[in-house]
């Protein structure tokens, strides 16, 4: 009998969509500012079409992503820590899915990086002893991502194992 695996139980945060569309709103400023930088310092007026028509192409490439990504990623991430294991999904054109045993938990980092503390969101990232990397559980609300590490160090410690 196959048994099947269940989703995690719970979404990131509600602010998670507009943290992520002002970081992707950035990246298309700094693009279109480059953009235009290229254009009108490009001394060669041969390319100038082409190298127009590819710009605005990424442009409005990251423009999409800006719009439609956020909204895509935060309908899809999904976490949950349990007594046993570690559960993330994530992605918006890929998808992924990832658990790990808690048996196997090496170290637990958060990071708040300036855009983050400016919406009150942290990053919970899990490092294990598993070839695939660490686990990182996105764009949580500060509060519940310390209850999480140290729901996290509680748990681990208690386990008499050592991650290998």
């Amino acid at each position: 009998m196959i048994e099947t695996v269940r989703e995690p139980a719970f979404q990131v945060s509600p602010k998670a969509k507009i943290y992520w569309a002002v970081g992707d709103a950035i990246f298309l400023v700094i693009l279109i500012v480059a953009t235009a930088l290229g254009y009108f310092l490009t001394p060669d007026w041969s390319w100038k079409g082409w190298a127009l028509a590819g710009a605005l192409t990424l442009v409005t490439l990251q423009l999409i992503n800006t719009v439609l990504a956020p909204r895509i990623r935060y309908r899809v991430a999904r976490w949950e820590v349990t007594m046993d294991a570690i559960y993330t999904r994530s992605g918006w054109i890929s998808r992924e899915l990832r658990i790990a045993p808690l048996s196997r938990v090496q170290t637990v980092d958060s990071q708040r990086g300036p855009l983050m503390r400016l919406f009150g969101l942290a990053n919970i990232t899990v490092t294990t002893a598993s070839a695939a990397g660490p686990i990182t559980i996105e764009a949580l609300d500060e509060d519940v991502a310390e209850q999480v590490v140290a729901d996290l160090a509680r748990i681990t410690s208690e386990d008499e194992g050592d991650a290998t």
